[in-house]
This record gives C-alpha cells, structure tokens and sequence, in this order.
C-alpha cells in the first residue's frame, strides 16, 4: 500500500512538473494569435445576424479575411454573435481542448492497457505534450475548429464503424458540412468499400446543407457561386504556414506556380493513399485509416496552415503505439519510438519559421517544407495492423511491415481459402 501511494506520489509530481515545463515553454515559444479567427467568426455572425449585412461580405477590418465556412457551419455557430468576447473565447478553448482530449484518450487507452501503464498518469502526460504540439496550440490560440472535426470524424472511425453501428457516418458527413475538406473520409469509406458508412455521411451531410439552404437561401447562393471560389480570402499560397503539396510548389516559384506540378503530386499522393487505407481496411484497422486520411488532407488540401497539421496527432499516437507492440528492446521498438519522438519534436518546433522570409536555396526548399516531409513520410510508412495467422506468424498487410497484433483471428478455414497474405480487398 505504501508502495503504491509513493508511486501516486511520483506520478503526480511528474505530471505537475511536465505541466510546469510546458506551461514555460508556451510562455516564451508560443505565438500569441489573439484568437485572430475566432474574432473573423464572430465579427461575421454579427455583421450578419445582427447587423443586417451579408454573411460573406464581411472582411475582418485592415485585412482579407473573412467567413470561409458553408451556412450550416454559420448556423451552428451563430450563438457566438450573442455571446460577449471572453464568453465565445471560454467556449473556443473548452470545446477545443475537450475534443481533442476525447480523441487522444480513444487512441491512447489501448496502449495505456497493453504497455501496462497507468492509465490517468500516461493520459496527463500525453495531454501537456499535446498543449506543447504546435499545430495544437495553433489551432486552441487561432479559435479554430480542427480539433471538433477530428472529433467528429474519430467518433465515426475509432467508435462507431469498428462496431457495425448503423450511425457510422453521421459525424463525417456533419464535418464536411461544416468544413469541405473533410469531405475526403466520406472518399476514404468509398474505396474502402464502407457502403453504408458512406451513404450515411453523404445523406448527413446533403441533408444538413440543404437545411442551411432553406433557412439562409441568400447565404447559401453567395458560397456555393463566388465565396467558395475566391481563393484570395485564405491568404498567399507560397506564405510558409502552407504546409500542403500545393505550398511547396508555390515556394518554388511564388510568381507562378506550376498547376501541372501539383496535379500531378496530388494524383500520385492520392494513388499511395488509397493502396494503404485498403491495406488498413482490409485488416479492420480504421484507426490508421483516420491517420492516413488525415495526413493526405493535409498534403492534398490547396491551402493547409500549420493549424490544420492536428490531423496528424493520430499518426504520431499510433506510431507510438506500433512502438509499444514490437518486442521490447528490439530494433523496431527503438526505431518507431525514435520516429515518433522525432515527429513530434519537429511539429513543435516551429522549423519551418526559419524560413518564413526567404525560402530560396536547398536549405529553403527542405526546410521550408519539413511538415510537409512529415506528412509524406506518416502517410507512407505509418504501420498498419496486423494480424497473426493460426500458426501464430504473422501477416503482412499489402506488403507492408506490421508491428502489433490485431484483437481479433480469422475465421477457421480462411487462410487456407486465401493461401497468401491478406492483400488489397
């Protein structure tokens, strides 16, 4: 009993210090963005709701920005113009950290359970990296909505489809109404051959918009004809927060950009991620399909501000988590521990920052885009799921490498049907 007291004790006082350190770190290396599109959403929805003027009219003064959401985002998100300023930024940062606490605690029980850590100490310890993560204190200090997508889009993925649940679907097609991009996950239960998941998602998401449309048509008609379609409204695409295949190609040439180029990047991206998120699937493996989605919606997206990078915390937890299933002190333990740490440190270190004036030269080139090299490299190398065959070796997934054992077995007689490893379904 002593033993386990003192041991609280060393937990607690570990926790109490990380939180100190991080809390240090934010003070002195955290930019201070004063809730800059918090303040664009609700000085719209005011415009808007309250002063009578038009939704997407509105430009954040001495600036280019304005409302960049569809209507049913602005619907959801019209009691902010009622709120006082502190008030709306009270429920930014407590919705935003909730959420990502949920997903982070979703992704880490199982390697809390399987590591044999304790589960609240390995909780708090993830949660003050996590505030550290700067595409995570971008996202709290910007009073952005990542962090709620990813919920949306985990609660589908990481709960509801693992389990048959007839509403899996639901919160993808509400994030994609609320933000297009996440419009990809519905692609992603399409070549996975999740037919009900994907008809569910597109019904929400159809049914949702169209209820916008009826209660705001004028709204409506200005985003889907011109809002959606001014790209001058994001900001500069060679701007060094862009951490998409698009921005590296517009660092490469800021005055013209090359179309062709891009295109052809995204088309070979998307090829890689279909052949792995089938690779996933066909092992059940939703989780790294979350990841991998999300890593290539960074990487496709025109425009993806280092804010929008959040989507890759599931990579980074899984990768730790492939860590904590290969033998221990064995070499592929130390490797994904040492990427995992590696990743981390980099997407907290705001690098790419150094560039931000002059991006020219090799060292502009690498260094500008050293999130985007991330990305890449998460989304074709992230581990899948394995499983074991019933002589207990284990099965690769379209060939790639697999680090940890799936839960469940295959049905008797199945592998002899399939005489190889699982492939691409």
């Amino acid at each position: 009993m002593a033993q386990g007291a003192a041991r609280t004790y060393r937990q607690v006082a570990v926790v109490v210090g990380l939180a100190l350190a991080v809390t240090g770190f934010l003070s002195v290396a955290a930019v201070r963005h004063g809730y800059f599109d918090l303040q664009v959403y609700q000085g719209a929805l005011t415009w808007w709701a309250r002063d009578g003027g038009e939704l997407y009219d509105f430009l954040r003064p001495r600036t280019q920005y304005g409302f960049t959401y569809p209507p049913f985002a602005a619907l959801l998100m019209l009691p902010m113009a009622y709120l006082p300023w502190n008030a709306a930024i009270a429920v930014s940062v407590t919705a935003g950290v909730a959420a990502a606490a949920v997903v982070i605690w979703w992704l880490l029980d199982p390697v809390s359970r399987r590591a044999g850590w304790t589960r609240w100490f390995a909780f708090a310890v993830v949660l003050c990296l996590a505030a550290a993560f700067e595409p995570m204190r971008e996202t709290i200090n910007f009073g952005q909505v990542n962090t709620l997508l990813l919920f949306l889009v985990a609660v589908d993925l990481l709960r509801l489809l693992p389990r048959g649940d007839r509403w899996a679907g639901v919160g993808i097609g509400l994030a994609t109404a609320i933000k297009l991009t996440p419009g990809i996950f519905i692609v992603y239960l399409l070549v996975t051959r999740q037919w009900r998941a994907a008809l569910t998602a597109m019904a929400t998401a159809t049914g949702v918009t169209v209820l916008a449309a009826a209660l705001f048509p004028d709204a409506s008609r200005e985003f889907w004809t011109e809002a959606l379609w001014n790209t001058n409204r994001v900001g500069e695409l060679s701007f060094v927060s862009n951490q998409s295949l698009r921005g590296v190609v517009a660092r490469l040439d800021p005055e013209s950009p090359s179309t062709l180029a891009w295109l052809v990047l995204v088309a070979a991206t998307v090829a890689l991620w279909v052949w792995r998120s089938r690779a996933a699937a066909a092992v059940d493996d939703h989780a790294t399909g979350l990841a991998l989605t999300g890593a290539v919606m960074c990487l496709v997206s025109p425009v993806t501000w280092v804010h929008h990078l959040v989507w890759l915390l599931p990579a980074l937890l899984l990768l730790l988590d492939r860590a904590m299933a290969a033998p221990a002190g064995g070499r592929r333990r130390r490797g994904l521990l040492t990427a995992t740490l590696v990743g981390y440190g980099f997407l907290t270190s705001r690098i790419v920052w150094a560039w931000e004036k002059d991006f020219t030269g090799v060292d502009g080139f690498l260094g500008s885009n050293v999130y985007v090299w991330i990305s890449l490299t998460l989304l074709a190398f992230l581990p899948i799921r394995r499983r074991r065959s019933p002589t207990g070796s284990a099965v690769e997934a379209a060939g790639v490498p697999q680090l940890d054992q799936s839960d469940r077995r295959a049905p008797a007689g199945q592998w002899h049907r399939i005489g190889r490893p699982l492939a691409v379904r």
